[in-house]
């Protein structure tokens, strides 16, 4: 008996082992995607500012408001440049006594107010001292390194020079900002 017993018992632990379970992965994989949103480039200006008054052959210095260039690109090369420029500012019909010209309207950027992101922010014009003709397009403020979302505000400064022939009246020009 003892024969059949040991074949018996020889014959199920084969069975077993031939039943074994396979050995389970020692690891798995799940690839995860997701999207970085990106937005624009974008300036934001006060829509009016009152200077106040003055008298031909003086001059006026008052503060735009807030300019505030807000970039959303999410760019590797995250760099912008605000660039400032003036219309002549007239009263009446505009007429050569009643227009105060570009060459005339002196700007200055003033440093950041606040910024956010990585980089380097550089006003146009940090000083009164540093004020610029608005006859051409000027640098307002600028951005030249950093990735990512950033943002700046300044607070930038006009001093207009009314010429002696300048005749009474309201004058309207436009300082325009533009970002790229």
């Amino acid at each position: 008996m003892r024969k059949p017993l040991l074949t018996l018992t020889a014959a199920a632990a084969t069975v077993v082992a031939l039943a074994a379970p396979a050995a389970a992965a020692p690891s798995g994989d799940t690839i995860v995607t997701f999207t970085v949103s990106t937005a624009n480039l974008d300036i934001a200006v006060p829509p009016a500012v009152n200077l106040g008054a003055a008298f031909a052959g003086s001059s006026i210095t008052g503060e735009l408001g807030n300019v505030t260039v807000t970039d959303s690109r999410s760019a590797l090369n995250a760099t912008w440049t605000a660039t400032v420029s003036s219309s002549a500012f007239t009263t009446g019909s505009g007429t050569p006594e009643e227009t105060i010209l570009p060459n005339l309207v002196e700007y200055w950027s003033g440093g950041a107010i606040s910024t956010t992101g990585t980089g380097t922010f550089v006003p146009g014009q940090p000083t009164q001292a540093d004020a610029v003709v608005l006859n051409v397009p000027r640098v307002a403020f600028s951005k030249t390194s950093g990735s990512g979302n950033n943002s700046a505000t300044w607070a930038p400064d006009i001093r207009i020079t009314i010429p002696g022939g300048a005749v009474g009246g309201t004058y309207t020009g436009v300082i325009t900002h533009s970002v790229a």
